[in-house]
């Protein structure tokens, strides 16, 4: 490798796919860096990994850095976001013995009703619902707790959460221990191809402009690393650039589908790039158009205002002060750091690094330097918003 070797942890899942394409596109060499990608087993390696300098930054649960700032998961250090990787990007999905049950009650699988989907899931149940994520502190996580809370199954009380690593998550559905799941792409996908599993939502029918994963690095790196900080930030625009581009969707499957990367079948990966899915065994099909972001809509600026999101729903189940918890949120997501880094480079920032979330219907132009830009559809399913100047009661 040539230039400043940066190491970079990750799970493989089609949503590294900035830090891939940095690294094999050239976008990292262009800021004259090389990023020795380190693939690790699950979000407790990566998070352990960063902490304790085994990696200078890793491609990370949103809402871990957020957990940390609010002494929750153990971390030990604290942690700053310098972007999000992307938005969106998970499915959910149940057992074949639950799928049976959904459909013997008449549910049509339409994969984009979160109210239809999530009334029914509750109803075919038969009991107390275990369900698998990736990690405690995730989006998989919250959006879950969001979404069945908001139809009257309180959670996490009324569930039982159960943590599987991304690529365990078709094993531990074929070995009974858990019903249902929510989990990054592809490995959704692999539970249809493995025959034991159907998948019924997309995560953005919850919030159709969720922070999926964040390029996370420790705060006292940042402070003492800005100029590498910066590069690092401005390869990985210009990688999310470039996926956004419909032409690049062939070569990023292939990319990712290497061994060193995801070891999986190009026409897999590619299910979540194009957002043409196969739900079922039986080999039913379904779209989500914009699956997952990278670039569009402003998907890699820290909105401060995500962050507190998170700190809010974190707070609010774990019994800390909400108003706190929101304050401390905010200086996680370096928008500071992220708007120096951009400066010059023709990116399109928005004016503001807060929004009410949950009140876009449809793109939307905004304030911004160019006065071109438009921020994507962000509502949640039920309706509500997010304003951090007032929050919920």
């Amino acid at each position: 490798m040539s230039g400043v070797v940066l190491s970079v942890g990750f799970i493989p899942l089609v949503d590294a796919a900035p830090l891939v394409v940095a690294q094999e596109m050239g976008f990292a060499a262009e800021e004259g860096l090389a990023l020795d990608l380190v693939r690790a087993p699950s979000w407790s390696s990566v998070r352990d990994m960063l902490v304790f300098g085994r990696v200078e930054a890793a491609h990370m649960l949103a809402p871990v850095p957020v957990a940390a700032a609010l002494g929750l998961g153990g971390t030990g250090a604290p942690l700053s976001v310098l972007s999000v990787l992307s938005v969106n990007g998970d499915v959910i999905g149940v057992s074949a013995a639950l799928a049976a049950r959904l459909r013997a009650a008449g549910h049509g699988f339409g994969f984009e009703d979160a109210r239809e989907a999530g009334t029914a899931l509750i109803a075919a149940a038969g009991g107390r619902l275990r369900i698998g994520v990736p990690f405690p502190f995730s989006m998989h996580a919250e959006l879950l707790y969001y979404w069945l809370t908001a139809l009257g199954l309180p959670a996490p009380q009324g569930v039982d959460i159960r943590t599987v690593p991304p690529p365990l998550m078709a094993d531990a559905i074929k070995a009974g221990e858990i019903d249902a799941f929510c989990v990054g792409e592809p490995w959704g996908s692999i539970t249809v191809e493995q025959g034991v599993g159907s998948l019924l939502l997309p995560s953005q029918a919850i919030w159709a402009f969720a922070p999926e994963k964040v390029l996370a690095v420790r705060s006292d790196w940042a402070v003492a690393e800005p100029g590498l900080s910066a590069r690092l930030i401005r390869a990985l625009w210009r990688a999310g650039r470039w996926l956004a581009d419909p032409e690049a969707r062939v070569l990023t499957a292939e990319l990712l589908a290497r061994p060193e990367y995801l070891d999986l079948p190009p026409e897999i990966v590619d299910r979540a790039l194009s957002g043409a899915f196969t739900i079922s065994p039986q080999g039913e099909q379904r779209a989500a158009p914009g699956f997952v972001e990278f670039h569009r809509g402003a998907a890699n600026f820290p909105w401060r205002s995500q962050a507190q999101w998170i700190a809010y729903q974190l707070a609010a189940r774990t019994g800390l002060d909400r108003a706190e918890a929101m304050t401390r949120a905010r200086s996680v997501f370096r928008t500071d750091i992220y708007r120096a880094a951009l400066a010059g480079t023709g990116a399109d920032l928005p004016g503001a690094s807060s929004k009410i979330e949950g009140t876009i219907e449809a793109d939307t132009p905004v304030a911004s330097e160019s006065g071109k830009l438009f921020l994507s559809r962000n509502v949640f399913f039920d309706r509500r918003v997010f304003d951090p100047d007032a929050p919920p009661g």
